[in-house]
């Protein structure tokens, strides 16, 4: 069966497409623009992410018999949008912050160009992806500045759905996670994959000294014990027993921490493996885990919270149409007026102003006209699809990989009162040229 990405949507949108063409108006060109007009939970700063699955799901954004069959016998279009759809491929252009960037309330993160039916039709691919992805990447962003440095691994899986856990997990390394447990993200985007064995493991054997000889004996003394099926003091007292002193790691997934990790440590000194390292994935979060920073932890892996967005699992991007031609052929700008949902119209230029030591100050949103950059103005829009040809830097393992390089620079600009965990107003403020 062909993977087609066309299905992926809301019926409004085929429906506005079928009331454009009987009205003739589906072809006007028009400008797209997805925006936040808050960040969530609070928090100082988003990460834009999911851009480069966007990238893929765009290429295969196409009706192929099989749905075009389905929407006739549903009664979704009539026969002139369905002849339409047959022949659909974007071609219009499309900018955005690149892939790792940070974004803030109003930042024109995706810019959409082309016929109103052809960029309509992405409105609800567009908004599942980013909002997802980037509600992932910020809460993992607060994560890894509470780490302090020290390594996380995205093991979320069985807290989302299965196609969200591969997402999340992409997102999590964009934003500075070193691993997932997930193997579909590592085939997929090239992602450092880890795992060892759970409870269950140990609970089938007769014993856990059975249990870690035969995990030692497949993966080697280099490997993570598992510490907490029973009682620690004695796991780890085998633990070291059956591996010696070179034990890779041990893990802990319950109890009080802070004080467990410190008497694990201790203990493990005594025994002689001062060398073995110690990580803890009991429903850890971004607070927990800057509760842990006095202790020795040395790494962290954590699931439901960062697949779920730390409580916020949507970023509230929206997808407004924000220019158009009219039927003369001049650009007009619009713009919804409605109250707690007032957008503002017209083409963006968005930069990020910058003081003489390179921290962000402010996000400066140029309307109408493009801002002539400086040193203190970094442009944010990259071409993303130019005239329907996508932008392949940005796809793929290789732009997983350029996207987290990218975030961590971005995050270099920051003054240090982003990091703070309480919720509070965003770091810079958005202001309109």
């Amino acid at each position: 069966m062909t993977t087609v990405s066309s299905m992926l949507t809301d019926r409004y949108e085929l429906t506005m497409i079928d009331a454009a063409i009987r009205a003739g108006t589906h072809d006007r060109q028009s400008v797209f623009e997805v925006f936040a007009r808050s960040l969530p939970g609070g928090r100082r700063y988003g990460v834009v992410a999911g851009t480069g699955r966007l990238l893929d799901l765009i290429a295969d954004f196409r009706f192929t018999d099989a749905e075009l069959g389905w929407l006739r016998d549903n009664d979704v279009v009539y026969d002139k949008a369905l002849d339409w759809l047959a022949d659909y491929r974007f071609t219009g252009t499309i900018t955005g912050y690149q892939e790792g960037e940070l974004y803030f309330p109003g930042s024109p993160i995706l810019i959409v160009e082309g016929t109103f039916a052809e960029a309509v039709i992405l409105e609800t691919l567009v908004l599942s992806v980013l909002n997802y992805d980037s509600a992932v990447a910020s809460a993992a962003a607060r994560m890894v500045s509470a780490a302090s440095g020290r390594p996380l691994a995205e093991m979320g899986s069985r807290r989302t759905g299965e196609r969200s856990a591969v997402a999340a997990a992409r997102a999590a390394f964009i934003a500075g996670f070193g691993a997932t447990s997930n193997l579909e993200a590592g085939r997929s985007w090239g992602i450092p994959t880890m795992g060892t064995a759970a409870h269950s493991f140990t609970l089938l054997h007769d014993s856990e000294e059975e249990a870690f000889r035969a995990q030692v004996a497949a993966l080697g003394p280099e490997t993570t014990l598992l510490v907490d099926t029973y009682d620690v003091p004695t796991a780890v007292d085998l633990a070291i027993k059956v591996a010696g002193t070179k034990l890779g790691a041990v893990r802990i997934d319950s109890g009080d921490l802070p004080e467990q990790v410190a008497a694990v440590r201790k203990q493990l000194d005594s025994l002689g493996a001062t060398d073995t390292k110690i990580t803890v994935t009991n429903d850890l979060d971004e607070f927990t885990i800057a509760a842990l920073r006095a202790a020795p932890v040395d790494s962290y892996g954590v699931g439901t919270s960062v697949v779920t967005g730390s409580g916020s699992p949507a970023a509230g991007m929206v997808y407004k149409l924000v220019a158009r031609k009219d039927a003369a052929g001049a650009w007009v700008s619009v713009a919804k007026k409605s109250p707690q949902k007032v957008s503002v119209g017209g083409r963006k230029f968005p930069v990020r102003e910058l003081d003489d030591s390179g921290k962000a100050i402010a996000e400066v949103i140029h309307v109408g006209d493009p801002e002539t950059a400086t040193q203190q103005h970094r442009p944010l829009l990259v071409p993303l699809v130019t005239d329907g040809i996508l932008v392949d830097r940005f796809r793929g393992a290789a732009g997983t990989v350029l996207a987290r390089e990218h975030r961590a620079a971005a995050i270099a600009e920051l003054p240090a009162e982003a990091f703070r965990l309480g919720r509070g107003d965003p770091v810079i403020p958005t202001r309109y040229a």
